[in-house]
Formats: C-alpha cells, sequence, structure tokens
C-alpha cells in the first residue's frame, strides 16, 4: 500500500511538470576578454594617431606594430590598455601615448546537430534558445532534451523543448560559452 502511494505520488510530480534545467551560475570573469573577442584599439597623444582593429587568437594573443605579440585574454580592456602604454613607453618608441581598448565584438559558439554551426556575436540579452535559432535551429537528428552548455569548463545540461516552455528557464549566455548539440539516437 505504501509502495503504491509513493508511486502514485512520484508519478502525480512527473505529470504536473516537475522537470527543472540546471541553474546555470554567472562566469565569474565576463569584463575579462576571451579568446575570439575582437576589440578596436587607438593610440592617441602621438604623432600619428592609429586604430587597430585586432582579435585575439587561440593563444590569447594580440599583435600590434611596434610592440608586436602581446598577451590580452585573461585580461580586462583597462590593463591590457594599461600594458600596452607601458611597453611603448619601456621600448623607447613614444615618451607619453594614450591607449584605449574598446571590445567590438565578442562570441558564444554553437556546435553539432544545427544548421549552420559557428560562433554567434554575444549580445546582453542572448539566451540559450535564441542561439540555437540564430545557428538555423536543429536539424532533424538533434536530440533536443539534452544540449549541451559548457561555461568556465563545466557542462551543464539542458532540456531546451522546456526552455522553449518556460521562459524563466532559457539560461542567459556569456561570452565564449559554447553549445553542443547531440544527435539523437533516431
Amino acid at each position: 500500500m505504501i509502495l503504491a502511494l509513493l508511486c502514485a505520488v512520484a508519478l502525480a510530480g512527473c505529470i504536473s511538470g516537475g522537470a527543472v534545467n540546471p541553474q546555470v551560475p554567472q562566469s565569474a570573469s565576463t569584463a575579462l576578454l576571451r579568446t575570439g573577442d575582437s576589440l578596436t584599439i587607438s593610440l592617441q597623444g602621438i604623432p600619428d594617431p592609429s586604430s587597430h582593429a585586432v582579435q585575439i587568437d587561440d593563444q590569447g594573443l594580440i599583435t600590434l606594430p611596434y610592440i608586436g605579440n602581446t598577451p590580452a585574454a585573461g585580461l580586462s580592456a583597462a590593463e591590457l590598455s594599461q600594458h600596452i602604454r607601458e611597453t611603448s613607453i619601456a621600448r623607447h618608441y613614444y615618451t607619453s601615448i594614450d591607449v584605449s581598448v574598446t571590445v567590438t565584438e565578442r562570441y558564444v559558439y554553437v556546435g553539432g546537430e544545427v544548421a549552420r554551426p559557428g560562433r554567434i556575436v554575444w549580445t546582453p540579452d542572448l539566451t540559450m534558445t535564441k542561439a540555437i535559432q540564430a545557428a538555423g535551429g536543429f536539424t532533424l537528428y538533434a536530440k533536443e532534451n539534452r544540449v549541451a552548455l559548457v561555461r568556465d569548463r563545466t557542462a551543464y545540461e539542458i532540456d531546451v523543448s522546456l526552455a522553449l516552455k518556460r521562459p524563466e528557464q532559457d539560461p542567459r549566455l556569456v561570452p565564449g560559452d559554447s553549445i553542443q548539440v547531440s544527435r539523437s539516437a533516431f
């Protein structure tokens, strides 16, 4: 009798929609520059003011005239600006220089069983379902109820069909997030 009652309670919980996507914690390093970020670096207060559009490469570096390869990933824009300024002065290229670093584009990555896998430009309102839609949506063989969201080297399993029904369970993405849609057995 008790076993039948417990089964009935468990079944009622399943029917009432007790499914919940995991809470994905916010990244501690959203203000830090990451691999793939596009930047504009402006050099002012020098005889030939210039602006350089650069992208942080896979090794976390950017390349600038005179300075060459400079580490950028893991720094804030202000720290990178200060580093470029100090390096330019230390190498005696300039005695005074103003450097500003502006992040122009940041990305999230969507792969696996979507129509157009690749990187998606990040915006502050980008959610998992919006990123998948921007990648052309699921393919016929996508496993929509087990999509991996990787943030800060930790994977979270998200049921996208549940996120579509309950927007509060659609995780908001941060730059550098990676979404991997696995293939269904059928």
